[in-house]
């Protein structure tokens, strides 16, 4: 049993007396709320602060989905309304998926999710002040103060409200995301997410979700952008068959450490108990899970072809546009002026190390390099990924 402070059941009553609503949909949820309390609890070695702020977080979630599912059941023609397939961004973590998902944000016709309407859903952001709304300045100061409580995590990730949110934020909705072991020591929760857990109602969520964010502010297609989905293929395609999926690729020795980086100070934020080589260990079979399951996802047809596009990591960088227009190509869409003069001002406003850049160090994990590049030879045999030295 979770302590008061994290008792999903203690939170639930508090976001249904300060909403009035008690109806959260489907109680698909239950199951990965209930796992993850209980291992935050007893496993995941939060200080005082770190409690707060995850179960601020559980609150979030929870207040959410009330909002959303009321106002589809109040609404339910909007869950009638199509989510025109999307452009999927995947890869595994520190790929360039996030530089290429504000690339392509950059072109009006592309709806993406704002990170202020994925945090601050309520009510449903509309057109007529989508770029005025109070929420965008809230979403902007509480990331800000973020960065003061983890001193340079603004370098290694770009946030703010104004930029686009990855899904892991929406199916956090449905407990069922890796948004919260990036966050938190919770290793059996992201053991049973990874290999027991059903992704489908994930995904259900995640169309809901979208309808509603659409209802009052559409846009004539979706771009959406998740490291995340590489485990859940089959669950993402089911959800989602006419979706072109984009995936990029890197050495997986970089994506280890930087990954390794990341979570380590990322976590600090809730845990005095964070290293580096504890993260990396943690964090590499789960990584190379992720690139036997995108392999096999080839191999057996669960995603076609014809609806995948491969970027190499090396390759966005020397040429951001040339890999934009692939894509557009693929989709028989056409890439009009002014939204190419968009992505070109954005990368030339936004160059790699703007932030201060993320140093890192493959030592620092503590793993051996030649067996981590023998366990991925396959991936990247496959894909063609090319060695980059041993940073």
């Amino acid at each position: 049993m979770a302590s008061d402070a994290l008792r999903v059941d203690r939170l639930l009553e508090v976001v249904s007396a300060e909403t009035g609503l008690s109806d959260l949909g489907e109680p698909t949820w239950c199951d990965g709320a209930g796992r993850l309390a209980q291992e935050l609890d007893t496993g995941a070695s939060l200080h005082e602060l770190g409690v707060a702020v995850a179960s601020a977080e559980i609150a979030d979630y929870l207040r959410n989905r009330l909002y959303v599912t009321h106002w589809l059941n109040t609404h339910p023609q909007i869950t009638e309304q199509p989510v025109v397939p999307p452009i999927v961004i995947l890869g595994q973590p520190r790929t360039g998926t996030t530089v290429l998902f504000e690339v392509l944000a950059q072109d009006p016709d592309n709806r993406v999710p704002m990170t202020w309407e994925v945090d601050r859903p309520w009510p449903p952001p509309a057109s007529a002040t989508y770029d005025t709304d109070p929420r965008i300045g809230e979403v902007q100061a509480r990331l800000e103060a973020t960065e003061l409580l983890i001193p340079g995590f603004l370098g290694m990730h770009a946030l703010g409200a104004r930029l686009a949110q990855e899904c892991v934020r929406i199916t956090g909705g449905e407990f069922r995301s890796m948004i919260f072991s990036t966050q938190y020591k919770v290793p059996a929760y992201q053991q049973w997410l990874l290999h027991e857990a059903d992704m489908a109602p994930a995904y259900r969520y995640h169309r809901r979700f979208l309808q509603y964010l659409q209802s009052a502010h559409p846009g004539k297609r979706w771009v959406v952008k998740s490291p995340a989905h590489l485990w859940s293929l089959g669950a993402l395609i089911q959800e989602y068959p006419d979706a072109l999926i984009v995936h990029t690729h890197r050495d997986p020795l970089r994506v280890v450490c930087s990954l390794a980086s990341l979570v380590d100070l990322l976590r600090r934020l809730a845990s005095d108990d964070v290293a580096i080589a504890d993260v990396a260990r943690e964090w590499v079979g789960d990584i190379v899970e992720g690139l036997d399951r995108a392999v096999e996802a080839r191999r057996d047809g669960t995603v076609s072809p014809e609806r995948a596009v491969d970027v190499q990591f090396h390759e966005f960088l020397a040429d951001p546009m040339s890999v934009v227009r692939r894509i557009y190509e693929r989709l028989d869409l056409e890439l009009s002026a002014e939204a190419e003069r968009r992505m070109r001002r954005f990368v030339a406003e936004n160059p790699r190390e703007k932030h201060g850049g993320h140093a890192y160090s493959f030592a620092d994990t503590g793993l051996d390099a030649a067996m981590l590049r023998e366990r991925t030879l396959g991936y990247r045999e496959y894909f063609d990924v090319a060695e980059e030295p041993e940073p």
